[in-house]
């Protein structure tokens, strides 16, 4: 007798993932793991992608306990048979539009949904923060959470917005590349920056040039954008700060900027997104 899937979800590349019973057993991108990790889900295994190398990148867990999870592996060091050995119901991946789920060899993840479920969510360029967050909220309750209240994102965000009416402070976005090279975001091409946009936030823009979501340039260009406040991407494939420390460029920029680490992988809860804009708020206050 045939049985029918007590369990569905459409993801964002309109495939139906179905099971037979609710999932308990997720494998997760490392950043959707911290999503259902902050909506009360504890996946059983995570992996990284093509950037990340043999151990879990802790900028990229936020409140995810490293020491309690499983870490498989990232990009071509990511098999089917090491995802398989975690005996996942589900495997939870993003992309950054086109569909291609990001972090796994193309091979491995067509092979991968022969064998389980697998829920892709668009994280990129095309999606406001909300909407990204709505998706997974909506994944998590298909899982069985609870939703949340809400409260703490409501006054992060009215905190926020108040910031920036009352200090004007200029936000740049970067991600070090080494001594001489920094790649500056452009907020319109990153979810959680446009949402600082649309609170009020001065997001600074680089110059024109070649790159979608990053203009590359020396560290002069990023000193000439005179930012008030900088984030500074903290992931493990940014260049150490060794690497750029004595450049008189970066100098000139850390003194005359307040600095926080930066995630651009930043979980898609409200816990994460409030943290996001309480920490952004503090440093407006500051300047």
């Amino acid at each position: 007798m045939e049985r029918h899937a007590v369990w569905e979800f459409t993801d964002d590349r309109g495939h139906v993932a179905a099971a037979g019973d609710v999932p308990l057993r997720v494998v997760a991108y490392i950043q959707a793991g911290a999503t259902l990790w902050d909506h009360g889900i504890r996946p059983v295994g995570i992996f990284g992608s093509f950037h990340d190398g043999d151990a879990a990148d802790p900028a990229k867990a936020g409140t995810l306990p490293l020491g309690e999870v499983r870490y498989l592996g990232s990009g071509a060091d990511l098999g089917l048979e090491a995802v398989l050995a975690a005996e996942p119901d589900l495997v939870v991946a993003v992309t950054y539009g086109g569909g291609q789920v990001y972090g796994v060899d193309p091979d491995v993840a067509k092979h991968l949904e022969e064998h389980v479920p697998v829920v892709v969510v668009d994280v990129g360029q095309g999606r406001s923060l909300t909407a990204v967050r709505e998706r997974f909220a909506g994944l998590a309750r298909s899982l069985g959470a609870r939703d949340r209240d809400g409260t703490e994102l409501e006054r992060a965000m009215r905190d926020l917005e108040q910031a920036a009416q009352d200090n004007p402070g200029r936000v740049l976005a970067l991600s070090p590349g080494g001594p001489d090279s920094v790649h500056l975001a452009r907020p319109a091409k990153w979810p959680d920056l446009s949402a600082l946009t649309a609170l009020g936030v001065r997001t600074v823009e680089p110059p024109q040039g070649p790159g979608a979501n990053w203009n590359t340039a020396g560290w002069a260009q990023a000193a000439a954008l005179t930012p008030d406040i900088v984030l500074v991407d903290s992931r493990a494939n940014a260049a150490a700060h060794e690497q750029y420390a004595a450049n008189p460029h970066w100098l000139q920029v850390a003194a005359g900027a307040r600095l926080l680490p930066w995630n651009p992988e930043l979980p898609a809860s409200e816990s994460a997104h409030a943290r996001f804009f309480a920490q952004v708020t503090g440093a407006l206050r500051d300047t």
